[in-house]
């Protein structure tokens, strides 16, 4: 392990954070523009642009889990990282081909190029840790702050660009910020910051030929065949709960073999490896109507000012940067006293705070004016909210894994960990649909309590946003699905505070 250090943490964290956040800007500056894209460009439907959008996303996350495997096995983190940041850099460059067939390739090849690089380059930021060593939440922190620093710029630049120029504008800057990502990380090796980890783990079966390719350009090989399946499945959406059940007998399965493996803590632990996943399944199923829904919410029922909906994008992002430092040494403080809540806590409050950010959203309908468009203020702080929620349960979940993971599967459970954004997109896309402009006009719910509680939360019934035009029947659409999930999120997280002893229990020495 290399020595270097810069600000009291390992130096290679600082090259895998400007990284990740060069990446990450290409990643989130297309999200940005995408369902707006699909909805204003290419004209599809609130139903088909959701669908097309959910299963792009819920692929980019289930990816890692194939990524991981390969980089444990076979590739290392190192060539993992290039190979799959070249991909994507040509999937965004090829957005800006203005074509369907080039739309649904662009978004094929970063589905693939992001199983290579995410799970990896988050692997090896715990790499650079000991297993015991207190800095690590705190270095977790830092490297989140830089995956949402890109995600602030890229949604104002790229819409930005969109907007004067036009998209395809948007789309090429993406693309450069993924060149940028490379160039950083490659800086990073030639510098000799991360040592000897992340190289290929077995050198001969790397060199192992078939038809005259070594593995790794027999990966690459089928990385690129994999292309036009995946294509198809963003373009064929509607078949995509097929997959959703494969994935999770293969992830099953695999994780009962590893169960067979492993000492008896090993397996406590991975029992809260899938308890954390559940949980964050339906925290990003329910948080990631950010780019989708809430993108169109903002665009179609909030006053807006200074900025145009595609960058709302950012306001999550900005957030976090204000806000992870400021976390980051409230987890060291906490540390040092004694006092830091353990990591089952954690994750429930993130829930919770998700859940009233999402009441927050709900309740500016009370005071929406006469075209049915509510004060962008309830919008910037229900995303303050739950960012705060994001940040006691996604970089402390990244953490939790590489520490409660056993050490030859580590690559894998990361994957394991990303495909709770598979399955909370793939979820995410079925609650966005309850908003789409057709459903404007049906009950969300059986008369009731529940309804009544959705209601006196909203301000609005559906009878009186009927009454007032197709303008209010869709902010009311919007509204009471975001009430709704704002109870199951907070009820959700109640239960988890209340049962963290007996998960810590499991956890074992990992706090």
């Amino acid at each position: 392990m290399t020595n270097q250090t810069f600000l009291g943490h390992p130096k290679g964290l600082f090259y895998l954070f400007f990284a990740e956040l060069w990446e990450r800007f290409s990643f989130y500056g297309m999200r940005a523009l995408l369902t707006l894209y699909m909805t204003q460009k290419l004209l599809y439907s609130d139903e088909m642009s959701f669908g097309v959008y959910a299963a792009y996303m819920s692929l980019v996350y289930m990816t890692p889990l194939i990524g991981g495997m390969l980089a444990d096995r076979v590739l290392g983190y190192r060539k993992a990282i290039i190979m799959g940041g070249i991909f994507m850099a040509f999937g965004h460059f090829f957005l800006s081909i203005e074509t369907p067939f080039f739309f649904f390739t662009s978004l094929a090849l970063i589905i693939v190029g992001n199983g290579l690089f995410k799970p990896n380059i988050s692997t090896f930021v715990g790499l650079l840790y000991h297993k015991d060593d207190t800095r690590r939440d705190s270095g977790f922190t830092i490297f989140y702050m830089g995956i949402n620093l890109g995600g602030a710029i890229a949604p104002l630049l790229c819409a930005w660009l969109a907007s004067v120029y036009g998209w395809h504008y948007g789309f090429m800057a993406a693309g450069f910020g993924m060149l940028s990502g490379l160039f950083f990380f490659y800086r990073g090796l030639t510098s000799d910051v991360f040592g000897d980890k992340g190289n290929v783990p077995n050198p001969d079966t790397f060199q192992q030929k078939t038809i005259g390719l070594d593995q790794g350009k027999q990966i690459g090989l089928l990385a690129l065949l994999s292309v036009p399946l995946f294509a198809l499945l963003v373009r064929f959406n509607e078949y995509e709960h097929y997959l959703v059940w494969l994935v999770s007998l293969i992830i099953l399965g695999f994780l009962l073999y590893i169960a067979s493996t492993v000492t008896i803590q090993e397996r406590k632990q991975l029992i809260v490896i899938v308890y954390f996943t559940a949980l964050s399944t339906l925290f990003w199923a329910i948080f990631e109507q950010a780019g989708s829904s809430l993108t169109l919410f903002a665009d179609r029922n909030v006053n807006l000012i200074g900025i145009n909906a595609a960058q709302t994008n950012s306001i999550n992002s900005t957030f976090i940067i204000l806000l992870a430092l400021p976390f980051s040494f409230l987890w060291t403080f906490l540390n040092r006293k004694n006092w830091n809540p353990n990591s089952a806590i954690k994750f429930g409050l993130g829930l919770v705070f998700l859940g009233l950010g999402f009441l927050v959203f709900a309740r500016s309908a009370s005071v929406a004016d006469a075209v049915a468009r509510t004060p962008m203020i309830y919008l910037i702080l229900g995303y303050f909210i739950y960012t705060v929620g994001e940040l006691f349960l996604s970089p402390i979940g990244l953490s939790k894994m590489t520490e409660l993971s056993p050490k030859k599967y580590l690559a894998f459970v990361m994957g394991v960990w990303f495909c709770s954004n598979f399955y909370g997109h793939y979820f995410a896309g079925k609650i966005a649909n309850l908003t789409a402009a057709t459903n404007s006009g049906s009950p969300l719910l059986e008369k009731g309590f529940l309804s009544n509680l959705l209601d006196s939360v909203t301000g609005m019934t559906l009878e009186t946003s009927t009454s007032m035009g197709a303008a209010f029947q869709q902010l009311y659409s919007y509204v009471s699905v975001y009430a709704l999930f704002g109870f199951v999120a907070i009820g959700v997280g109640v239960l988890a505070v209340l049962i963290s002893p007996f998960i810590r229990k499991l956890m074992g020495e990992v706090r």
